[in-house]
């Protein structure tokens, strides 16, 4: 697959199939998009191209919206790369973009940068400025242009919504099995080690302080959490407690992970932690030992998990 910081960039000696959208999630609705794409490309002997943007177009038009999204841009890539797609173009969504109009978009980005000779897309899809377009005007734009129109069906289309929903609200109410189910993937989050208070290692539990730094990534719900990563070629699992460590004083909430087995110094690292179930709920305990107790309990519960679910 190729990569392209924008239509601009964009380069192929074939002419395309595109398709358009956010993909946020990479989920099983997207990926019977993807998978239709891919598919009518090699028919017609065509290549793939999945359109894209960032930033996300509500935090250039809607800075205020306080937008979370299931994937950072990188875990979008990363995602989409995984579909067999001939080229990921990720156009940079700005004010002045948004202004182009239906016509302007189509001419300039989908035929003459992107050299589509066939688009599938929602049947509710807008574009162009204002968002005044719709699939009708993309019809007839075809037929001046000399591409053909693939309507994805308004069932197809609520189902990639009604998933990318269901995964969001799984996510903040901690269900993450529910949202690994309609991911058909764990979800993850991926950021760097950096040194935190020392407390979990005066408790017995040295824990691993992941720091994510775009402020867009959806974090779930606070509570304790069964993990795995991929640490130096070796799967590795662990727990992991989302929230403010009300025991010890806590007040910012951090991701803490403590992994099982794993004698290595993390500082520093990038690293992708991979969300598996959730134990329980966050809680104030009423003394440290309260606390190293229900560590302890949780600790079991996920070697149990773990040797049930992936020995």
């Amino acid at each position: 697959m190729e990569e392209y910081k924008g239509a601009n960039s964009f380069i192929s000696d074939r002419q395309t199939v595109v398709t358009i959208g956010t993909f946020d999630g990479v989920h099983v609705g997207h990926r019977k998009i993807i998978e239709r794409l891919v598919n009518s490309a090699n028919a017609n002997n065509l290549d793939s191209v999945v359109l894209t943007f960032f930033p996300h177009p509500r935090m250039v038009l809607q800075q205020e919206s306080g937008i979370q999204l299931i994937n950072t841009i990188e875990e979008r890539k990363r995602l989409l790369k995984e579909t067999g797609i001939d080229h990921l173009v990720v156009h940079p969504f700005t004010h002045q973009f948004s202004r182009l109009t239906a016509l302007e978009f189509v001419r300039d980005i989908l035929v003459n940068k992107l050299k589509a000779k066939k688009i599938i897309i929602g049947y509710d899809h807008r574009f162009g400025r204002n968002r005044t377009a719709d699939i009708n005007d993309l019809k007839q734009f075809g037929q001046e242009f000399g591409f053909d129109v693939e309507e994805i069906s308004q069932q197809d289309v609520e189902q990639v919504a009604v998933s990318s929903t269901k995964i969001r609200n799984a996510l903040l109410e901690g269900r993450v099995e529910r949202a690994n189910l309609y991911l058909e993937h764990p979800f993850s989050l991926y950021g760097k080690i950096v040194k935190g208070r020392g407390i979990g290692k005066d408790l017995g539990f040295p824990t691993a302080n992941l720091e994510i730094e775009e402020d867009y990534k959806l974090i779930p719900k606070n509570g304790v959490y069964v993990v795995r990563s991929v640490i130096d070629g070796i799967k590795t699992y662990g727990m992991m407690n989302i929230g403010t460590n009300p025991t010890v004083g806590g007040k910012a909430k951090t991701i803490e992970a403590n992994f099982f087995e794993l004698d290595k110094d993390l500082y520093g690292k990038s690293l992708e932690i991979e969300l598996l179930v959730r134990i329980r709920d966050e809680k104030k305990f009423g003394s440290i030992e309260d606390l190293k107790l229900a560590m302890k309990q949780d600790r079991a519960f996920s070697m149990q998990y773990i040797k049930d679910n992936y020995a």
